[in-house]
């Protein structure tokens, strides 16, 4: 039995701190506390700033190994004049269909240019626009320094 009152001993012992802390923890969920309702809240005020000491340095005084005074540097300014581009108008291009012979394999493609429409080849240049080259969905121009790819009109 003397085994057994140890056990009962510690049990109650540690039942006592946990329920000490269970207390505490449950307890200290409140919202105010005493210590908290006796504190009173003043308004806060800014703390008085300190002005930095600045200083330079001035070197124009003689150099002491040269016994020369130091050249003043005069900056140098890139006057640049800016170019307005006119724009050009834009060019409307539409790629309409193509013709093909199939002995010489020569291709003639519909070409649209601001609604009146045109025969090209490659390497051909109507109004500004030049045909680079070609397939049967799409071709390639230049126009205006412009290279575009348009594909076909339905």
């Amino acid at each position: 039995m003397h085994k057994n009152t140890k056990t009962y001993l510690l049990l109650t012992a540690v039942l006592l701190i946990w329920g000490i802390i269970g207390y505490k923890v449950f307890s200290g969920n409140s919202d105010v506390t005493e210590a908290e309702a006796s504190f009173k809240k003043s308004p806060l005020r800014s703390l008085p700033t300190q002005v930095k000491d600045t200083f330079s340095i001035l070197t124009d005084y003689r150099d002491p190994f040269l016994g020369t005074f130091p050249k003043k540097k005069v900056k140098k300014t890139k006057r640049t004049s800016k170019l307005k581009k006119t724009a050009e108008p834009e060019i409307k291009i539409q790629f309409t269909g193509l013709v093909t012979d199939k002995n010489s394999k020569q291709r003639i493609f519909f070409v649209n240019i601001n609604g009146q429409q045109h025969l090209m080849s490659v390497k051909d240049e109507i109004q500004k626009v030049q045909l680079l080259s070609g397939t049967s969905t799409s071709i390639r121009v230049r126009a205006n320094g412009k290279t575009r790819i348009i594909d076909i009109q339905e």
